[in-house]
């Protein structure tokens, strides 16, 4: 906590900073606030108020041909307030780091370190590559907690491009794992994104010790058990757009249902030229949980629907609706947009189960369980 507020405050300065040294182009300051009303009847507390803040900090310095260093510094603040007229009610409010990184960069090279946001591949809506990721497709601010790492990127001549990244100390369960890294090592990854004709196609690995001990002390003498992944995407650009998305998650040491992971997802997208133009997503995912791998004994079905339509230049509306086929649960979402320069307003609405078993949902838990409205204004300066 004591580090959140000292890189608020950093924030703060160089902000201040930069206000006086108006000759300096390349120190800049920006800044997101949001607040939003919430009711949901399903719940306790059917009444939400809540605000966010997230200051953001920037400076960069070029030098020789195109070669630059740049830093970025970000906090996320955010308080909710929950009540049941005019019974109880209940508050949360916190500080976080939220971007701390800073990068090198050539015309083909960068090399970025600190806490950042790491995230690739092919799928839309439910996307077995989102690793290092949380980052849901009703979200309207697509905020996701970052990693602390380094990653390198290379680009080629030809467009494609190398990945490799080594990330440490994150203590936080990432999507799709089922047990916690060990603290003592590190975890090392990389990407090769290769160009195919109409599309691109890409090699995804990442290995690291697992711990299980750490959420189930039943697991004694099972904190550094090794685990690879192995991720396979591509998408074409034909008539429709089409992609597929597959992760296989191998753990080295037997531990029944959880040793193998499969991860299948195929979609496509297309805009149906009638009015303005009706963007339509869909998604099928199939995630197995075995013991031995590629048994597909323990699966389940997920298919994803997004269709979104502009009303105007400043005006959109859109569905977002999940089908749980083992369950037989559907996630319905709607939401209405309209801009105003730097003004965004949000109209959402969702009628979602209370047992709540998406393998979605952003850092700030899980908002959408049961029924309920929304209502967001968002600023961004």
């Amino acid at each position: 906590m004591k580090t959140n507020y000292f890189i608020f405050l950093l924030i703060i300065i160089i902000c201040s900073i930069s206000i006086h040294v108006k000759s300096q182009d390349s120190l800049s300051y920006k800044g997101q606030l949001s607040s939003w009303v919430q009711y949901n009847p399903d719940i306790s507390k059917p009444w939400l108020f809540g605000g966010r803040y997230m200051p953001q900090a920037n400076y960069e310095f070029r030098f020789g041909k195109g070669k630059m260093l740049d830093f970025e510094a970000s906090a996320n603040i955010f308080g909710n307030a929950f009540f049941d007229f005019p019974d109880s009610s209940n508050y949360l409010a916190k500080i976080k780091l939220y971007r701390a990184w800073g990068r090198f960069s050539t015309e083909q090279f960068e090399l970025r370190a600190g806490l950042q946001k790491i995230n690739f591949g092919s799928a839309n809506m439910i996307r077995p590559l989102m690793w290092f990721d949380k980052i849901d497709p009703r979200d309207p601010l697509q905020l996701t907690d970052g990693v602390w790492g380094i990653l390198g990127r290379y680009y080629f001549l030809n467009n494609a491009n190398l990945w490799i990244w080594g990330l440490y100390g994150n203590k936080d369960l990432k999507t799709w794992e089922n047990a916690s890294t060990n603290q003592k090592f590190p975890e090392l990854g990389g990407r090769l994104q290769l160009p195919v004709p109409k599309g691109e196609t890409a090699l995804s690995y990442h290995y690291r010790l697992s711990d299980l001990e750490a959420i189930d002390t039943s697991f004694l003498g099972m904190s550094e058990i090794a685990e690879n992944r192995v991720g396979l995407d591509g998408k074409w650009d034909l008539s429709v757009g089409l992609w597929v998305e597959t992760v296989w998650i191998n753990k080295l040491k037997n531990i029944g249902m959880h040793t193998n992971q499969e991860i299948l997802n195929a979609g496509l997208d297309y805009t149906f030229p009638w009015g303005n133009g009706i963007y339509t997503v869909v998604e099928q995912l199939l995630v197995s949980f075995d013991e031995n791998p590629f048994e597909f004994s323990n699966k389940i079905y997920f298919t994803g629907t997004s269709v979104s339509y502009p009303l105007s230049m400043f005006d959109n509306i859109g569905v977002i609706i999940y089908y749980d086929w083992m369950h037989k649960n559907t996630y319905s979402f709607a939401n209405w947009k309209k801009q105003y320069d730097n003004f965004s307003f949000y109209l959402m609405a969702y009628f979602n189960p209370m047992n709540y078993q998406m393998p979605i949902g952003n850092d700030a838990g899980n908002i959408f369980a049961g029924k309920g409205i929304q209502l967001m204004i968002v600023y961004n300066h």
